[in-house]
């Protein structure tokens, strides 16, 4: 197992301060979560050397990178990282295999050509080699800037809001290959990102920041079902639970898959029985019963028991569910609550009205 990042950072711009200590997963994905301002970018730039914090500790895969302690601050082009920004930043002038083949030049540990040929295979660009940079969609450059920063063999891989410049087809036609990363990569990747859908997505790890500190850290199905954190007030406030594919009802254009907790029916997923995915559930699809109920279209009612509840103090309450091993979390008003009598726990049954499939 890869040895864990730490990263501790103090940045004092006088209106603006990251004050953050972290200890990270050395593998996977890491989302940098948080609205505008807070500290997502400035942090992933300390982690790249691009931002001098006069106090900081980095180790990545055993190296320190940093330590200001010891006066030691390894410079960005020493560091075996690869960062990818918002925008491609594509050579013009050279195709696609051109600057590819760029970046290659300048580095002691040559990729041979089976790896060259699996970053290609791995990010769907095989047959864009020739093209102009200007000739292609906004998410195959930013395919082509990810591939371009994996063949030079990172130790570690910095993706900074690389969908933010991309229309929602553009997104899309992008996100698949995104997921196939930590399918496939070894080494870590940070990913910042201010959409709750790729953080869902493709979460491992959810850091979320605020006014340049932490506010929570830690797995992401742990982290977006915690009743501590500024998301589960929102209107797409979530959860998302890891699960296998164990059967298709393909006259119902039903797929039914397992989870911690039970089983759940999903529109039909044309993919093979066994086959791991992620299940995403609103909090706002997600009603509660005291008894069960019968004579219902709705397919999901799972037995849970209620662990936790909020009142946003606009009529709303968040409930806190367990079902099984997983955590559940449901939106539904405060009247409702007082009418059945919601406390922590009780017995009741969750119906679960929609789900999506993430991948």
């Amino acid at each position: 197992m890869s040895p864990p990042i730490t990263a501790r950072f103090l940045l004092d711009y006088g209106d603006f301060t990251l004050n953050v200590d972290l200890q990270l997963p050395g593998t996977g994905i890491t989302v940098l979560f948080g609205h505008s301002g807070s500290g997502k970018t400035t942090l992933l730039r300390c982690i790249a050397g691009l931002q001098h914090a006069s106090q900081g500790f980095l180790e990545i895969n055993g190296v320190i990178w940093q330590d200001s302690h010891r006066k030691l601050f390894m410079p960005p082009h020493k560091r075996a990282l690869g960062y990818v920004f918002q925008e491609a930043n594509l050579f013009s002038h050279l195709t696609v295999e051109g600057n590819l083949q760029f970046g290659l030049k300048r580095i002691e540990k040559k990729t041979d050509a089976i790896a060259f040929q699996e970053i290609l295979e791995l990010l769907g660009i095989n047959h864009l080699l020739k093209r102009m940079p200007s000739r292609l969609s906004g998410g195959e450059q930013q395919r082509v800037a990810i591939a371009r920063a994996l063949l030079l063999k990172p130790e570690i891989l910095l993706l900074d809001e690389p969908l933010a410049a991309l229309d929602l087809k553009r997104k899309r036609e992008i996100l698949p290959f995104l997921t196939n990363l930590h399918q496939h990569l070894a080494i870590p990747v940070i990913y910042v990102t201010h959409s709750q859908q790729e953080m869902a997505q493709l979460a491992d790890t959810l850091v979320i920041l605020k006014d340049g500190q932490t506010v929570v850290s830690g797995p992401l199905s742990e982290t977006l079902s915690r009743l501590d954190t500024p998301l589960i007030q929102d209107y797409e406030a979530n959860t998302v639970w890891p699960a296998t594919i164990i059967e298709h009802e393909s006259g119902y254009y039903l797929t039914r898959v397992d989870f911690h907790g039970g089983t759940l029916s999903l529109p039909l997923i044309t993919a093979a029985i066994n086959t791991p995915i992620r299940v995403q559930i609103y909090a706002r699809d997600v009603s509660i019963t005291l008894d069960s109920p019968t004579n219902t279209s709705i397919l999901n009612v799972l037995s849970a028991n209620i662990i936790g509840l909020s009142d946003n103090h606009r009529g709303q309450m968040v409930v806190q569910l367990q079902i099984g091993k997983q955590i559940l979390l449901a939106h539904i008003t405060l009247k409702s609550s007082l009418i059945l009598n919601l406390k922590i726990g009780l017995a009741v049954y969750a119906q679960i009205k929609g789900t999506s499939i993430l991948n």
